[in-house]
């Protein structure tokens, strides 16, 4: 299943004005809305209120003499009027005949707006009724026509709000592509330093936060350019340090015996120094507690020195040590250290001692594994195995964080000299990820075979 691509910066600001100019447009709809509706109520109201004024004076002057000549005669001057305004007329007898009704507005005839408008847009007016012996006339507000040119407003508005809407979209699109453009540009020297060339370097663009990138890129660029000339002089001063080794044996077992003079008894009184706080500090748990990190540590100093010892004095050592408790005291000291990572060793015992250069291999292996975990992997529980497979010896470091990404191996250190000090002992070294993610350091080494009694 192949990873979401996250939204481009060019959708993301597309989409934050859309939504903008929708919000903008939704409430300006609203609010014309409200002010159509009052316009219109106000203006049929007074239509209405003219009408009935004027039914008012028109109905006892007409009917003063009364009879049905009055009324015929009211008939025929309502006839005569017509439509009033915005007003429907009726004339209905006492019996609830309806004896005239005024005409159809032809303004705009056979039109109408859509019934979902009219119910948001028209405004109630109620009708009004004038009793004019034995006859009712009722004036009832029609506000059809105005609502349908509301309607006609609103389809001309909408029609130059989309009109508005491209416009502000190509021009969005045209300013948004400007200011984008140096991106490609930033990203080509970018893939180029992938590759090991470190050649080009970025102008200093108007916009004030891709001049800070490319300024951050052609310094980097500039320090790339600077290791790469240091490890090109690196590889021509190997010749003269091969040279240097034969006196380098010399001066290794000179050192040695001042590692063993000096530093040993150095760490010895740290050693006895903490002991001695330890016990006279048992009520006091912070100063207690320092002293035996400390302790701790010089415990580590003491096996670290030892095993550099071994390693100048012989290329090869065949003394045994035990893993598995140097295993558990280096997990539990770095726990102390990081809190914040839940860390379980599972340690089974091996079916032999192993030598100092497999022992030394795979505590070097987890120490590495667990430096990674605590600075790159922003992992919440890592877990440290040991034990025999096949016949061999396993040692697994998984953790829980983000992993290596998509190029896990190039261009770190800490993993090559992890992988050169395997491969030394015949091993084998495998980068995985678990099923829920995560990182699985997994080393398999084999056993050193016994040495024959006379080889002793």
């Amino acid at each position: 299943m192949s990873a979401r691509r996250p939204p481009s910066l060019y959708g993301r600001l597309s989409l934050v004005l859309t939504v903008l100019i929708a919000v903008m447009m939704t409430i300006g709809a609203g609010v014309w809305m409200r002010e159509t509706r009052q316009a219109i109520h106000e203006e049929v109201e007074a239509a209405t209120r003219v009408a009935e004024q004027w039914l008012k004076v028109l109905i006892p002057e007409t009917l003063a003499d009364q009879g049905p000549a009055a009324r015929e005669r009211l008939l025929n001057h309502l006839a005569a009027v017509g439509r009033i305004r915005a007003n429907r007329l009726e004339v209905f007898a006492a019996d609830g005949r309806r004896l005239h009704v005024s005409p159809e507005s032809p303004y705009k005839a056979g039109r109408h707006a859509p019934e979902w408008f009219a119910r948001w847009i028209a405004p109630e007016v109620a009708p009004r009724r004038l009793e004019a012996d034995g006859l009712s006339v009722v004036l009832t507000p029609d506000t059809s026509r105005a609502v349908l040119d509301a309607w006609d407003h609103l389809g001309a508005a909408l029609g130059w709000a989309i009109a508005l809407l491209l416009g502000i979209g190509l021009a969005t699109r045209f300013a948004i592509g400007r200011a984008l453009a140096p991106i490609d540009e930033i990203r080509g020297a970018l893939e180029r330093g992938a590759s090991g060339r470190f050649d080009q370097r970025l102008p200093e663009y108007a916009t004030r936060e891709l001049a800070l990138v490319a300024r951050s890129y052609n310094r980097l660029a500039d320090s790339l350019d600077e290791s790469l000339a240091a490890n090109a002089r690196l590889e021509q001063d190997q010749a003269l340090a091969r040279a240097l080794q034969l006196r380098l044996e010399q001066e290794r077992r000179a050192v040695a015996r001042e590692l063993h003079d000096e530093l040993g008894q150095g760490i010895t009184a740290v050693r006895a120094i903490a002991g001695a706080i330890i016990q006279r500090t048992t009520e006091q748990p912070g100063l207690n507690g320092s002293a035996q990190a400390i302790l701790a540590m010089t415990t580590q100093m003491q096996d670290g020195v030892h095993a550099i010892l071994q390693r100048l004095r012989s290329r090869a050592s065949d003394s045994e040590v035990r893993i598995e408790e140097a295993l558990e005291s280096y997990c539990a000291l770095w726990a102390s250290h990081h809190g914040d990572i839940d860390i379980r060793c599972t340690i089974a015992p091996l079916d032999a001692a192993v030598t100092d250069a497999l022992g030394l291999t795979i505590l070097r292996m987890v120490q590495e594994s667990l430096t990674n975990v605590a600075r790159h992997a922003h992992a919440t529980r890592v877990e440290v195995r040991l034990g025999m497979r096949d016949g061999g010896i396993e040692v697994e470091v998984i953790d829980n964080g983000r992993g290596l990404g998509e190029n896990p191996a190039p261009g770190r250190h800490g993993l090559l000299g992890m992988r050169e000090r395997i491969v030394e002992l015949h091993g084998e070294l495998e980068l995985c990820s678990p099923p829920g993610g995560g990182l699985n350091v997994r080393a398999r080494l084999p056993l050193p075979q016994p040495r024959s009694p006379a080889s002793r």
